[in-house]
């Protein structure tokens, strides 16, 4: 199975990356062959809302930049683990731009995608009901992907040993 991780946290060693090590981890133990994008390090632009992907495009999205990178990867994906932490109760920015250009190619049964998973890393607890509900909207309601699984992780169990266990079990279940 190919595992595309999109890894949506400007931080390269912050508490999100732990808990993607430890979900490649167990995916890769499985035999998975796991791809980890990191979108904050990537030009990417957000949607123009031109529709030229739709029409004249017919799938193609009319901007030249780094997003052209991931839509081959979210093309060939099987499964589909989003990975960020969580800013003003959602999504950062950085992924939900790469999110948000998925209109070109992600219709309902365009993808070969089946599964997603989401782990989500905050300061606090109490902070996931806007990024529950992207998750279940987006992804498993319009797109039709089976639910994988979702890990939280607050304050100090961010980079515990429970946690990344955790997330080594759900890369190992997909």
């Amino acid at each position: 199975m190919k595992v595309l991780i999109l890894n949506g946290s400007p931080r390269p060693n912050g508490n999100t990356k732990a808990l993607v090590d430890a979900l490649k981890e167990g995916a890769v133990s499985k035999g998975h062959e796991v791809t980890e994008v990191d979108v904050a390090r990537l030009d990417l632009h957000g949607c123009l809302g031109c529709e030229y992907c739709h029409t004249k495009g017919r799938g193609k999205c009319v901007q030249n930049d780094d997003m052209q990178k991931i839509y081959p990867l979210l093309q060939q994906a099987d499964a589909l683990v989003l990975a960020l932490p969580i800013y003003y109760h959602g999504f950062s920015g950085q992924l939900k731009c790469a999110i948000d250009r998925f209109y070109a190619i992600g219709a309902p049964g365009q993808l070969k995608l089946r599964k997603i998973a989401m782990l989500l890393s905050s300061g606090a607890d109490q902070v996931y009901e806007a990024a529950f509900y992207s998750y279940h909207k987006n992804f498993i309601e319009y797109m039709g992907l089976e639910d994988a699984g979702i890990i939280t992780a607050h304050g100090s169990e961010n980079k515990s040993e429970a946690k990344r266990e955790e997330a080594r079990m759900l890369g190992a279940s997909l």
